[in-house]
């Protein structure tokens, strides 16, 4: 069956992707249309659930996606995700660019890493495909599929890269900040204590602490990325918010230090999320890069030693201008095929 196929069209792959709506938590029809594609072009597919957390919202199925060969340990995994940020942006091309959600993060990875895969398959190198929900959340698909590795030696993980290989991937820490006081009339600020005068001291505090930089990597980063709190402006605040984000270069202690430092007496800390920073290989001829963002690799750990490698701008995704240049997809089919021959050898 397998040499009756025709070559995978990778334009043609991520623009069908592309035109089915997956926002996270909404992955079920990609993830069904994925399974019977692949299984048509002879991998042996197995679907697996990822469920559903109460802040979703919704009932319908989210899937993992796994192909291999029947009875075979992969040596290699490509490994992406389904899933996309909101809005849903309809897909559209030109000559040259596709548009829509998803073409860069990560559908056209997808696309790329399936026609590399079948490439390698048909020379005779032992692969595998992954292909995961909820990785622009919580990593939920990555975190299930964690417990039940297929025993590959190298896992090879799809994010905007511009066809560079990532020599690492900076963590993330996000924290909850919430700052409690006493409401009273704002004529007589005496008989109250402001929830957000407090709140706007731990955040000035925050924005001026010297967070630690990594040589080779670069500074750790602190966002701001909400503020709540208050009833009116002639209220004094019983009570505010905020939530903020540290991209992280190294151990996280120092940070979580520094942050509950700000804060003692003015605020309490939740610290809601760690993604850790991590250290990738280099291969040999490849230009380089260090992302800035997060990924699913710290938690697909039990899938063999990971790379970061995929085309198209992470300063696109998760705008509406997000594009993908077909000619960067085409190319990078052929760096998987290269990337996974140096690996294998």
């Amino acid at each position: 069956m397998m040499s009756e196929l025709q070559p995978l069209d990778p334009i043609r792959l991520t623009r069908e992707l592309v035109q089915i709506e997956s926002t996270t938590y909404h992955e079920g029809a990609v993830g069904e249309f994925l399974a019977d594609f692949l299984a048509g072009r002879g991998w042996a597919v197995e679907k697996t659930p990822v469920p559903q957390p109460p802040e979703s919202a919704s009932t319908g199925a989210r899937w993992n996606v796994y192909a291999g060969t029947a009875g075979q340990t992969p040596d290699l995994v490509f490994s992406t995700h389904m899933d996309t940020v909101p809005p849903y942006i309809a897909y559209s091309e030109d000559a040259e660019i596709m548009y829509g959600r998803g073409v860069s993060d990560a559908k056209g990875i997808l696309a790329a890493q399936v026609a590399a895969a079948e490439a390698l398959r048909a020379d005779g190198f032992r692969v595998g495909l992954l292909f995961v929900s909820g990785e622009e959340r919580d990593s939920a698909g990555a975190k299930v599929a964690n417990e039940s590795p297929k025993g590959s030696r190298f896992l090879i993980n799809g994010e905007p890269t511009d066809n560079r290989l990532a020599l690492a991937s900076k963590g993330s820490l996000r924290v909850a900040l919430k700052s409690t006081g006493k409401m009273a009339h704002s004529a007589y600020p005496e008989l109250g204590d402001s929830a957000v005068h407090k709140l706007v001291t731990v955040l000035g505090k925050l924005l001026a602490l010297d967070l630690p930089v990594t040589e080779g990597v670069g500074p750790s980063t602190l966002n701001i990325g909400q503020i709540h709190g208050g009833h009116a402006p002639n209220v004094i605040a019983d009570k505010a918010e905020a939530q903020v984000l540290v991209r992280l270069v190294g151990d996280s202690a120092p940070v979580r230090k520094a942050l509950m430092e700000a804060a003692a007496g003015l605020a309490e800390l939740d610290f809601t999320l760690e993604i850790p920073f991590v250290r990738l290989r280099a291969v040999e001829g490849l230009p380089t890069m260090i992302a800035k963002f997060t990924t699913d690799i710290p938690q697909l750990s039990n899938w063999g030693e990971p790379l970061l490698l995929g085309p198209g701008s992470i300063h696109v995704a998760h705008t509406p201008f997000e594009k993908l240049a077909k000619k960067e997809l085409l190319e990078a089919v052929e760096l998987y095929i290269r990337v996974g021959k140096q690996l294998l050898g």
